[in-house]
């Protein structure tokens, strides 16, 4: 029974539904193969990777191709039946004809090829590629894509990390899943899909970075293999090619530019292994990853599985305990204790990269997951490295050290010392024959004549459907074509073929593709990485008409068997399937987010913008008060060393670790507590000699920019938000004209008492100010600061916030944004009802000095011109940044909650103003309408608008909420903020906080209750607590269960799963002396468990005297009995409840 079977079975429990789904973020990663699992029944059933029922529907669609186009015989993973084998994932084994002689025929193959290739004239390849825009789509035009290689999609939790993390131990304590946690390596992405499939970085091909990655590939075979890498390097690329599977890889090396820490050593990690040879890329399993890896002796990561409660919840309080200071060996020995199940890695972390950790991914995967990977562990043992004494040729840092001239240089060095074997063709990066890699580039029409063709298979239609959504949405992504150069010899004026690089430019297109998912459930993932093969064709007549006939039926097949199912294929319908947090350490984000992203701040701006910089990048952190005093005073200091030596010199972000590492290093010499803060220092690898030639426009993972700033999933508070009344006050606007902030403005400069404090009000009114208002403003402030400012103009963009924060900084203030409340949609703060609301008053001013009123012919557009500006965040987003930014929001009341929905026509006018102006902005930018080519759409848009919205005035009117009522709302909570009352809202985020130890924590009155009564028996007692004013001192106590430094990280990190439960303490005798009093404690149970102390003594320390420690109560046992301690007796022993809690 195939898995996809198995679950439609009425045997099969349905509570485990969700978690036979893919293991990794997407939804289909492939299920262990031909594995008995016994059913609670009692009955077994087999796990296998055979194709389901619904991809038996699409194979004939994947085979409607010409028939010149079909792939020759035996070349499929289907060529030849195998027979199953315990844990081996279909295609393990390489087909039967595959011999010795394997490396030899893939030469002369390979040099066939090219050949055959050479024959093919540069003139006649010139011609075509000339020709090619002239390629008419028409109804016998038809178009296959296949996905070439592919990583994950980029998936985000709709919960908090802190909801994340507890539904996560609420699925393992139910038996429903397992949590499965890596390391994260610090590198970069790189994919490889054999010789002729590619090899790929992030966003790109052809270049530096896949020329390393195909060479550290190839290198590992011959570490591992020895004699043998050259034959198994070939039957491997055989092996990806035949079988259309790609492997993606952290590729860690210190020739591509700094991340957290120079590795010791060049290497690579196989994050994952995907099947696309039907279609919808399939993900191997964690287990299934290894036992491939395994198969080819490539290198597979750290892994830990928790599957219980008490294991799961320990992980998390590990981390916690340990995330301000973790580095690889401490983490990495903490998780091994703790887990039920622990792989280690084949590449240790701390030999190759170094003790800096960037980080953990903690992610749900299916229970069976445990079995599994035992299985795994024992058919699949680590094979040992034959070539490990052998010469291994040219290091990857000999090759870049030798061929510093260009990156050409460096590229043709490093694939020909890589071998033929692994890289016979090198195209990709050096073109073919007399055409150059320049000249791969495709015309920008592929796009669009990929879109009109018809799809020749179910893959194509689901690629054509997903990239003419995102167009059509205006995301933030490229969809470049290349000439695919490994088909150069198949390519005629009627058939031609490309490569597909879809480059998603900002992170947030991955939040809202997702939110498109949910909406459609038959989507595609949007998968990190994306290349995709495509095929333009044209067909005769009958053969186009086959085609067309078929497709049609067997696409209104595929869509009943696959999409109507897609909610349990895709696991969008059921979120639990797809979680997934990542867990950074402080010593990593350190070195990479505090110093090398603050160069730019350091450098332009300054060490005191520098400064706010950092302190709000460990305020988002949620960063312990003590780690962020010690942090900022490095940090300070590494401003000075780093202006004074290099002055107005700025410092390249790929080896800025060559300034910042012996910096740290003798930083950390200076104590204990630096060293711990550092994290490790020293053995710096040297660079400058071997750094590969990079372009400076293209960042570490080939050609994307790097999308700073992304707001966390929650804002954080760590501290009430005061205004002390020396400093002054900012209220700015992130709104809309019409958000009626002007008139808001001159309700609290007319209120009695203002703020309610004696500081005076300024305001200051945008559109009265000529020039440049922001530096007027802090020209103002900086005259009288410690007054409030209304800054009365819209503040729309983080360029804005960004002035207001260094205005902040430099006259001493606080500010707080007031924000119009609304739900707001998927890519934008405020909904269309408020849009509607601010346009429908703009439309009724009259003489605005600002000239935006109902005489002004674009006021429509400029609505839409700053609604267009808050673009791209949700409004969660947009609150969670102001948040992190300036600590407090307030929200000003605009639309009634019970009101009645948007009327069509006027949800239909903004419709077409918000697709006209996305047309406006992407053909003429900023101009104004008027002067465009869509002037006669706008003014006759314009005209309707104005028509719609007072044709349906009141229900415009009737949704409002009263303006006094708004006005009232502001006025409380701007006050409670000027007192120091408001507490920023927390809405779940975990806050981090360097935990310490676990301890039993106990109230103050129930502690002096249970005192009373021994008093009333011993006077001696009584005159002692009276001299020491205990009822005075005693603030908080507690029973230590386990302290990180005396028992270990795990040994805290054990009582998680007791966290917020109470525990009865017993307690049976006083101690004191004049110097210290404590209780002697037991502890109880908690859910039948006994709960058991560390400490050789468990007790609560009362009172010390001034210089002396707690921890020194921890003798007072062993004074007692030297006669240097009193011991009072509490017989019967009392009893009280404490609640378990870490510190």
């Amino acid at each position: 029974m195939s898995p996809a079977c198995s679950l439609l079975s009425p045997h099969a429990p349905r509570r485990i539904l969700p978690l036979l789904l893919p293991l990794r973020l997407s939804s289909s990663a492939v299920s262990a193969p031909a594995l008995a699992m016994p059913r609670r029944d009692g009955t077994d059933v087999s796990y296998s990777s055979s194709s389901s029922a619904a991809a038996e529907i699409a194979e004939p669609v994947r085979k409607m191709t010409l028939a010149s186009q079909a792939p020759p015989a035996g070349a499929g993973p289907g060529s030849e039946p195998r027979p199953a084998q315990l844990w081996v994932p279909r295609g393990y084994t390489t087909s039967a004809g595959d011999g010795p002689g394997v490396a030899s025929a893939s030469t002369s193959t390979s040099a066939r090829v090219t050949e055959e290739r050479d024959g093919v004239s540069t003139e006649k390849l010139s011609r075509l590629f000339k020709s090619a825009p002239g390629f008419e789509v028409d109804n016998s035009t038809f178009t296959e894509a296949q996905i070439r290689a592919t990583f994950y999609p980029k998936f985000e939790n709709e919960k908090s990390d802190q909801e994340t993390r507890t539904r996560m131990i609420e699925m393992v304590s139910h038996g429903l899943a397992n949590l499965e946690v890596t390391l994260k390596h610090s590198g970069s992405l790189f994919m490889y899909a054999g010789h002729h499939g590619g090899a790929y970085a992030k966003n790109s091909f052809g270049n530096v970075y896949t020329a390393v990655g195909v060479f550290v590939l190839g290198r590992l075979f011959r570490e591992a293999w020895g004699k043998e890498a050259p034959k198994m390097q070939a039957e491997f690329n055989d092996f990806l090619e035949k079988n259309r599977v790609s492997i993606s890889m952290e590729l860690v090396t210190a020739v591509l530019g700094d991340h957290g820490q120079r590795p010791k050593d060049d290497y690579a990690v196989v994050t994952s292994v995907t099947e696309l040879g039907n279609g919808k890329p399939k993900f191997y399993s964690t287990p299934d990853v290894i036992a491939f890896c395994r198969k080819w002796r490539l290198p597979t990561n750290h892994v830990w599985l928790f599957s219980t409660r008490k294991s799961a919840t320990s992980f998390f309080a590990a981390y916690d305990a340990i995330c301000e200071e973790g580095t690889a060996t401490p983490v990495c020995k903490a998780l091994d204790e703790i887990a039920d199940i622990a792989v280690p890695g084949s590449k240790d972390h701390v030999e190759v990269q170094g003790e800096i950790l960037e980080g953990l991914v903690a992610r749900i995967v299916p229970r069976q997951s445990s079995g599994q990977m035992e299985e795994v562990l024992k058919n699949f043992p680590q094979a040992p490295l034959d070539g490990g004494d052998s010469d291994l040729g040219p290091s990857l840092r000999e090759i870049c050290a030798a061929n510093r001239s260009d990156e050409k240089q460096q590229i043709k060095s490093l694939l020909e010392n890589v071998g033929a074997s692994m890289c016979p063709d090198h195209s990709d990066w050096f073109g073919n024959g007399g055409l150059d890699a320049q000249s791969r580039n495709a015309d920008k029409s592929v796009v669009t004549k990929f879109l009109q063709a018809h799809p020749a298979d179910y893959a194509t239609k689901k690629l054509q459907e997903m990239i003419r959504l995102m167009k059509q949405r205006h995301f933030s992504a490229a969809f470049k074509c290349y000439w695919n150069y490994h088909k150069i010899d198949s390519l005629s004026n009627d058939n031609l073929y490309y490569k597909m690089v879809i480059h998603v430019h900002n992170d947030s297109v991955f939040r809202r593709y997702q939110q498109e998912m949910r909406r459609n459930q038959g989507l595609w993932p949007l998968y990190r990485g994306f290349f995709v093969d495509v095929n333009l064709f044209k067909a005769n007549n009958k053969k186009a008409a086959e085609l067309a006939k078929d497709g049609d039926a067997l696409l209104k097949n595929i869509n009943g068997a696959l999409d109507s199912n897609s909610s349990a294929v895709d696991g969008l319908a059921d979120e639990d399937s797809n979680l997934m947090v990542k867990l950074k350490f402080l010593t990593y984000k350190l070195r990479t987010f505090l110093i090398r992203n603050g160069l730019s701040t350091l450098f332009k701006d300054g060490p005191t913008a520098y400064r706010a910089y950092y302190l709000r990048q460990m305020k988002n952190w949620g960063t312990s008060a003590n780690k962020q005093r010690e942090l900022s005073k490095m940090l300070d200091e590494w401003a000075v060393y780093f202006r004074r030596k290099y002055g107005n010199k700025p410092l390249s972000s790929s080896t800025y670790l060559s300034e910042a590492e012996p910096f740290l290093e003798q930083y950390a010499k200076r104590s204990p507590a630096n060293q711990a803060l550092i994290g490790a220092a020293g053995n710096l690898v040297q660079t400058e000699n071997f750094l590969a030639v990079l372009d400076a426009e293209r960042d570490e993972e080939g050609d994307l920019w790097a999308d700073h700033g992304a707001a966390p999933s929650s804002p954080v508070s760590t501290s009430v938000d005061v205004v002390p009344k020396t400093e002054g006050l900012i209220v700015f606007f992130p709104g809309i004209p019409g958000c009626a902030k002007s008139a808001l403005c001159k309700e609290i400069l007319n209120t009695p008492g203002g703020l309610g404090d004696d500081r005076p009000l300024h305001n200051l009114m945008g559109d009265l100010i000529k020039g440049r208002y922001w530096q007027k403003v802090a020209d103002e402030r900086r005259k009288k600061p410690a007054r409030i400012t209304l800054a009365d103009k819209n503040a729309p963009n983080e360029e804005v916030w960004k002035q207001i924060e260094d205005m902040c900084g430099s006259t001493k203030a606080a500010a707080v944004p007031v924000v119009p409340d609304s739900e707001g949609t998927d890519s934008n703060p405020f909904s269309l009802d408020a849009l509607a609301v601010f346009m429908f008053r703009v439309l009724q001013r009259v003489n605005h000095p600002g000239n935006l009123d109902k005489a002004s012919p674009n006021a429509g557009y400029v609505l839409l011109m700053f609604y267009h500006l808050y673009d791209g965040k949700s409004r969660r987003e947009f609150e969670n940044e102001l948040y992190e930014r300036f600590g407090s929001l307030v929200k000003m009341p605009l639309l009634k909650p019970d009101r009645a929905p948007l009327p069509g026509a006027v949800k239909a006018i903004l419709d077409e103003g918000i697709s006209l102006f996305r047309m406006h902005q992407s053909r003429h930018g900023r101009a104004e309408p008027s002067k465009g080519s869509y002037a006669k759409e706008w003014a006759q848009w314009e005209q309707r608008l104005r028509v719609t919205l007072f044709g349906n005035a009141d229900h415009l009117n009737s949704i409002q909420v009263p303006f006094d009522y708004a006005v009232k709302e502001v006025l409380e909570q701007l006050k409670t903020i000027a007192k120091g009352d408001l507490k920023t809202p927390d809405t779940g985020k975990r806050k981090f906080g360097n935990i310490m130890f676990a301890a039993v924590r106990l109230t103050p009155p129930d502690i002096l209750g249970l005192l009373h009564k021994v008093v009333e028996k011993d006077t001696a007692v009584n005159s002692f607590l009276n001299k020491i004013r205990l009822e005075d001192n005693l603030k908080k106590a507690h029973v230590t269960l386990a302290h990180k430094q005396g028992h270990g990280v795990a040994a805290v990190a054990s009582y998680g799963i007791h966290q917020h439960q109470e525990v009865p303490v017993s307690f049976s005798a006083l101690y004191y002396t004049d110097k210290m009093a404590a209780l002697e404690a037991q502890l109880g149970a908690v859910n039948d468990e006994q709960i058991n102390s560390r400490n050789e003594w468990p007790h609560a320390t009362l009172w010390t005297a001034p210089g002396v420690a707690a921890k020194e109560a921890n003798v007072l046992p062993q004074l007692a009995s030297e006669g240097k301690a009193e011991r009072v007796p509490i017989d019967p022993p009392i009893t009280i409840s404490g609640v378990v809690d870490f510190y």
